[in-house]
């Protein structure tokens, strides 16, 4: 596996980081194909209970497709007549299924700037602990191209469709205090302090009732776009499957105790 994503488990919590800070980690394919792998196995592993998504070195959490290797690919597609995109199939849309389907806590610790589809990805997940120093850009329409890895389904949800709209079609570099107004960060610290903060934030949501968290993600995904009905029973399908979980009747017996409930992920 290429060495331009790394991947460590503190506990419950997977701590992936995109590793090409000479390329402001930018996406190769040898990174793509890992990155889709290490959060799919992340996703599927009972034992990861949040993930924490971030970016080699200070300058980038992630600026999306490698440019220099797409021009290439551009290229012999010209030649083949092939389909020069296909990575957004092969790479990109089973990656951001994984990152934001995944039933437990996701955060991007954005370092850097987040431009294309590494905007996408940071927007994929659930928070985003932004340093000062750092931005989104989304940048497809810079490069004549539409929004891929997720950005038309959750960029909306962030900040609304005319906003949205507005942020593809006019890419400019949204800093951290601009994305704190709109919804793009959850909160943004000094630079020094983010990988400290995103930890302890990540490992928070690590140490949690990783069922309710999950039911709750599965809630507001499907009430988005469900009649108040479906929801109401959706909701109740999904509170009999966390009011089965150990993790509940762990946290009522500590609410009654009066004591901080420590809970299993289960």
């Amino acid at each position: 596996m290429s060495d331009s994503v790394l991947y460590e488990l503190d506990g419950a919590l997977a701590v992936i980081t995109i590793n090409r800070p000479d390329a402001m980690n930018a996406l190769d394919t040898p990174t793509k194909v890992a990155l889709r792998d290490i959060v799919t196995e992340a996703a599927g592993d009972p034992a990861v209970r949040a993930v924490l998504l971030t970016g080699a070195g200070d300058k980038a959490f992630c600026v999306g497709q490698d440019l220099k290797e797409h021009l290439d690919l551009l290229g012999r597609a010209e030649q083949t007549g092939e389909p020069p995109l296909k990575t957004v199939a092969e790479h990109y849309n089973p990656l951001v299924r994984a990152l934001a389907g995944m039933r437990k806590p996701t955060v991007a610790a954005v370092g850097g700037v987040a431009a294309g589809a590494g905007a996408s990805l940071a927007f994929a997940c659930d928070f985003r602990i932004v340093a000062e120093s750092a931005g989104f850009n989304t940048s497809f329409a810079g490069v004549a191209l539409t929004a891929d890895s997720g950005a038309s389904w959750t960029l909306p949800r962030l900040v609304g469709p005319a906003r949205a709209t507005e942020l593809l079609m006019f890419p400019r570099t949204v800093k951290a205090a601009e994305a704190l107004s709109l919804g793009l960060a959850t909160q943004v610290v000094p630079a020094a302090e983010l990988t400290a903060t995103a930890h302890a934030f990540a490992q928070k949501l690590a140490n949690g009732p990783t069922v309710a968290y999950g039911a709750i993600k599965a809630a507001v995904d499907f009430g988005a776009s469900h009649s108040l009905s479906e929801t109401l029973d959706k909701e109740d399908e999904l509170q009999t499957l966390a009011g089965a979980s150990e993790d509940h009747r762990i946290a009522v017996r500590a609410f009654l105790a009066k004591e901080q409930p420590k809970f299993l992920g289960r």
